[in-house]
């Protein structure tokens, strides 16, 4: 069985988890507030593990990209839809490109492991 289905499951799991554990760091006002505290280091441990498990199929590079991309676009939408954080134009730009780069990686790389 091929294991890339599964590793790529695993990494939108991870991202999932770091783009929660992220939120939560808003939650957590510096780590003055244990609940959120302890869930943004539960959910980073969670995240983290995961990460690891995929880096047996997927390069760390092309893992590291998509995973930190991903991330880093579901949270300015989080902090965007959720916490009312406003983005200007040269935002969304430097978005659209990450999302790009994330897609050129995984339609045209061959270093994702499928060919």
């Amino acid at each position: 069985m091929n294991p890339l289905p599964l590793a790529y499951i695993l990494l939108a799991l991870a991202i999932i988890s770091e783009v929660t554990g992220s939120t939560f760091l808003v939650k957590s006002e510096g780590f003055t507030q244990l609940v959120p505290s302890l869930l943004v280091f539960i959910f980073y441990v969670i995240s983290f593990y995961l990460l690891s498990q995929v880096l047996k199929t997927i390069p760390l590079g092309i893992a590291y990209a998509i995973w930190s991309g991903v991330g880093i676009v579901l949270t300015a939408l989080i902090g965007f839809f959720i916490f009312r954080q406003s983005l200007d134009v040269p935002a969304v730009i430097g978005i659209a490109l990450i999302v790009s780069g994330v897609v050129v990686i995984n339609l045209f790389s061959n270093s994702t492991g499928h060919s």
